[in-house]
């Protein structure tokens, strides 16, 4: 600044700048005036070095030019603000935030453009006798010409028409929430997200190329709501509809035609009118531009008031009607807008501004300085302005008006070294200048990205997941076809049949024509159990227990089409809860877990029992991990740290019961299954002649199985125990998920050293390959041979002719569930016809098919075991209790006789097991035939004895 009065009037600036920044104080029109008339051009050059220094701080300004076009002021006064109406006016080289928007100065400036084109003639009828019978409409004549300017300015650019598409940022969330919400209820999320976007790209080019009356929504757009809300334009006819609603479009566009012809027909009578009208509206958009509660927040980020600039008032560009219409409107309405207009008027007139608001101050020649004289003036100005802006005042004032008069002294150019600029009131704060428009869009798309992200992460890691959120206790892992399963405990909507190929889901037809095939489905048990359990928490949810099956619920892709061992534990839990609920006062709640294909993942699963039972409490123990895999000490562990107990039903490791006090299991262990099958090898080794025995085993290298290598141990220990010669023990491999036997059948066939013993430590599906290669390999097929296995065959069907045995070979194998000789003390069959799906008319017995390999059997003891140490009482008992009681458990009359932990020792295995000896032979005519050598039934612990095991050497 190059003055005194300069400096002191720019901090008085900054001073009510700095007030604009925290809340929103009364704006005055600043007119400045030179005391004496030699001094008017260092008065409009102070107003330019205040226009500059207010740009400097990113002020946006905008300077009145020195003439403007027009008939009379009145006019040129309104042409001046309809110009203000163009964003570039307003321009800044240091502002911080997008262009001003003036809606509501455009919408009054294409109304005015459509009267002047229809004429002076109008709003009477078009010339012509014919025209004028035919009767006219001047409303319709209006819309027609604002239809044709698409109610734009006449002239303005299509594409920049200030109307955007975020002025329909009312109804284009609504809308599109909806879309996405009928479209999220059937469809997936990327394809919802499509079709939002499509219906705002549709909505866009609705409004902006195709030709039409109007623009679309029109009438629901920020400047028509203004338009018929404000009250400066209230329609003095009370029948014509004022308001508009999204609900009544046509209500809504005849509201709008109505009042845009009462405004053309008030801006064709009157000029003070239009004045106003362009005043007012253009009030209205810088209030709006700076709105604090806007989606922008762009009243946070512009912390400086719009100022105008006049540097010399005049009646060439209507400056003092311009400034009289100011201080009418804002004392007309109650909103205040946040201009700042600051003037210089020629000493010779300020007498056309009558008198100022400011009266009784001290004359420039006082002692007082200028700088405590501006700020008294301030602050008289705005304590009078309430009571001066009342209509019965005594002389029409313009109660809006603050005039400074500027004495010579302080007009005097200062020294160079004098002149400085004063300090901005105000800096833009990082949080205010990145939120804008293009950082909306950009953290949308972020965010759009990151939940996209985030969602497919979540569906590829979890088995049910939404946007934002999963179901933890189920994860996706990978299966051995190359696919994906579905891990751990189900809860909520997490169904594991859902994961099955469509071929598992239903029973093979033939094989259940032929009996070879469990009458039911992975889905039928889930539905079963997940209907006794809605049942136990609707009804008894203080009076229950929870208890977890876990167990292979994945299909096999090399082995089946159904996970036949997990779907015949199911059915023995589902038929326990069934007969349970259904008896006891206490209920039994069932919970499902899945460890994926031949339970490869059963360690990720225990995490996630053990998660889940952290959170609930009624959940007692474990049923299931039914085979032995070098995982399975991991999974045991797991479970034991978070007090589970585990009863099992079909695995026969030796070395769990002896490391962990947790674990309790229904079947023979590896070590003793061995030992009793030894009575059958004693038999088949005719004493004082060489007879070689080797051992056959699964390559468990690259595998998880440890049960095989179990049974090669103990298998190899007894077969040398009673004197045969070992051969080298072999390791066959799986490729493509099948058994390669030829390079060792041929070794083994082809040498002088042919074993007639092979104990075969390996899987049943395995067994026909074998079979097929004994059969064929020279050396083999003419010998007779024994093969000896554990208790994995009892899944073998021999007596349909599923399975077979090659010529020359007598087979051997355990079983772990003698049920023909418990069958008579037990109810298990009458409660499987009346619960399990699908028996209803069938022969149930305990050669039943669904039956015959005892898993069903053993799961459905082994959860009745559970049941009743987690209820011992009749009350439910907590999961620390629940494993004490395990140890005085004795139940009789269940599927395989009599369970019995009474006697198990605390690290150690017990007595008392089901075992079944067998002896399969192929016949004359090529079937192959079973029966049982001996067996013993759950709970008698005497043992066998070879007297009873008597074998006959078929071959």
């Amino acid at each position: 600044m190059s003055t005194e009065g300069g400096i002191e009037v720019q901090r008085q600036l900054e001073t009510l700048i700095g007030d604009f920044r925290t809340s929103e104080p009364p704006m005055p029109v600043v007119v400045l005036h030179a005391e004496e008339a030699a001094d008017d051009t260092q008065v409009a050059g102070l107003v330019g070095e205040l226009r500059n220094g207010q740009d400097t701080h990113g002020t946006r300004c905008a300077v009145a030019p020195a003439a403007q076009e027009g008939a009379t002021e009145v006019l040129r006064a309104a042409r001046l603000v309809r110009d203000l109406g163009d964003p570039k006016r307003w321009g800044g080289r240091h502002s911080i935030y997008r262009r001003y928007a003036f809606p509501r100065v455009r919408l009054v400036h294409a109304i005015e453009d459509a009267v002047r084109a229809l004429g002076t003639d109008w709003p009477g009828p078009p010339t012509g006798s014919a025209a004028a019978e035919a009767g006219h409409d001047p409303a319709q004549d209006l819309l027609n010409q604002l239809a044709k300017q698409r109610w734009r300015p006449d002239g303005s650019a299509r594409w920049h028409s200030g109307l955007p598409m975020f002025d329909m940022a009312h109804i284009l969330p609504a809308s599109l929430v909806t879309v996405l919400a009928a479209l999220l209820a059937r469809s997936d999320w990327y394809m919802a997200v499509a079709s939002g976007v499509g219906f705002l790209l549709l909505l866009a080019v609705l409004n902006y190329v195709l030709p039409g009356r109007a623009p679309i929504f029109l009438w629901l757009r920020r400047e028509s709501r203004w338009f018929m809300t404000t009250t400066f334009l209230r329609a003095a006819a009370q029948d014509r509809p004022t308001e508009v609603s999204l609900l009544r479009p046509v209500r809504s566009w005849k509201a709008i035609a109505a009042r845009a012809y009462d405004v053309a027909e008030a801006l064709k009578a009157g000029h003070e009118f239009q004045l106003q009208l362009y005043v007012l509206a253009l009030f209205e958009d810088l209030r709006d531009n700076h709105r604090r509660r806007s989606w922008d927040l762009r009243g946070f980020k512009r912390l400086r008031p719009p100022m105008l600039f006049v540097p010399r008032i005049g009646t060439d560009n209507g400056g003092i009607e311009l400034i009289k219409a100011v201080s009418d409107v804002r004392s007309r309405r109650s909103e205040l807008d946040p201009l700042l207009l600051v003037a210089a008027v020629p000493a010779a007139d300020v007498r056309l501004l009558e008198r100022s608001v400011v009266q009784g101050v001290r004359a420039s020649g006082t002692d007082q300085g200028f700088q405590a004289r501006l700020r008294g003036w301030y602050d008289e100005w705005a304590r009078n302005l309430r009571a001066e802006q009342s209509p019965s005042r005594e002389r029409a004032v313009l109660p809006w008006v603050l005039k400074i008069p500027l004495p010579q002294d302080e007009l005097r150019p200062l020294p160079d070294r004098q002149r400085h600029c004063v300090k901005a009131a105000t800096r833009p704060t990082v949080a205010r200048v990145v939120w804008a428009l293009h950082t909306l869009a950009l953290v949308l798309a972020l965010t759009a990205a990151t939940a996209a992200w985030r969602t497919a992460r979540l569906s590829d890691e979890y088995c049910s997941s939404s946007v934002l959120t999963a179901n933890r206790d189920t994860e996706r892992r990978p299966a051995p076809d190359g696919g994906t399963e579905c891990i751990g405990i189900a809860t909520d909507d997490v169904r594991f049949a859902d994961w099955l190929p469509d071929d598992a889901k239903e029973p093979d037809a033939k094989a259940l024509s032929d009996g070879r095939a469990v009458p039911w489905t992975v889905a039928e048990l889930e539905d079963g159990i997940r209907t006794e359990n809605a049942d136990v928490l609707a009804d008894h949810r203080d009076n229950y227990v929870t208890l977890v099956y876990a167990g292979p619920l994945s299909a096999d892709p090399d082995g089946g089409s159904s996970p036949v061992k997990g779907l015949e534990e199911l059915a023995g839990v589902y038929l326990a809860q069934s007969v349970i609920n259904n008896t006891f006062t206490v209920k039994l709640r069932v919970l499902i877990a899945n460890g994926g294909v031949d339970l490869h993942h059963q360690s990720d699963m225990a995490d996630a029992i053990a998660a889940y039972a952290a959170k609930d409490p009624t959940v007692v123990g474990v049923v299931g991990t039914g085979r032995d895999l070098k995982s399975s000490t991991a999974t045991t562990r797991k479970l034991r740290n978070a007090g589970l107990p585990v009863v099992s039903g079909t695995n026969s490791a030796t070395y769990l019961p002896r490391e962990f006090a947790n674990w309790f299991s229904l079947a023979a262990t590896d070590e003793w299954q061995s030992s009793q099958l030894g009575l059958i090898a004693k038999q088949l080794r005719t004493p004082g002649t060489p007879q070689y025995a080797l051992v056959l085993a699964r390559d468990t290298k690259k595998t998880d199985d440890r049960y095989t290598t179990e049974q090669a141990r103990y298998g190899g220990a007894m077969l040398d125990k009673y004197g045969f010669t070992p051969l080298p023990e072999r390791h066959y491999t799986l490729k493509g998920g099948k058994p390669e036997f030829r390079l060792h059948t041929e070794e083994i066939c082809r040498g002088d050293r042919v074993p007639s013993v092979i104990y075969f430590a390996g899987r049943v599906e395995d067994v026909d390959p074998l079979m097929t290669q004994l059969g064929t390999e020279p050396g083999c097929a003419r010998k007779k041979m024994s093969v000896i296995t554990g208790d994995d065959l009892s899944k073998a069907d021999f007596s349909q002719g599923e399975d077979a045995v090659a010529p020359n070979v007598t087979l051997y194998h355990a079983a772990l569930a003698e049920l023909e000789e418990a069958a008579s003390g037990t109810t298990f069959y009458e409660d499987a016809r009346k619960y399990l799906p699908g028996l209803d008319k069938q022969r149930v017995r305990y050669d039943t098919p669904a039956f015959a390999s005892g898993q069903t059997a053993l799961s459905h003891d082994a959860t009745r075991a559970l049941y009743w140490a987690a209820t011992r009482g009749g009350d439910p008992q907590s999961r620390a209790a629940t494993w004490v009681n395990l140890r005085t458990v004795k139940l009789q009359g269940m599927a395989t006789g009599t369970i019995d932990f009474t006697d198990a020792p605390l690290y150690g295995d017990r007595k008392g097991h089901s075992i079944v000896l067998k002896e399969v032979w192929r016949t004359d005519d090529g079937i192959s035939k079973s029966r049982v050598v001996c067996r013993r039934v759950a709970g008698d612990a005497r043992p066998l004895t070879e007297k009873e095991c008597v074998v006959k050497r078929h071959g």
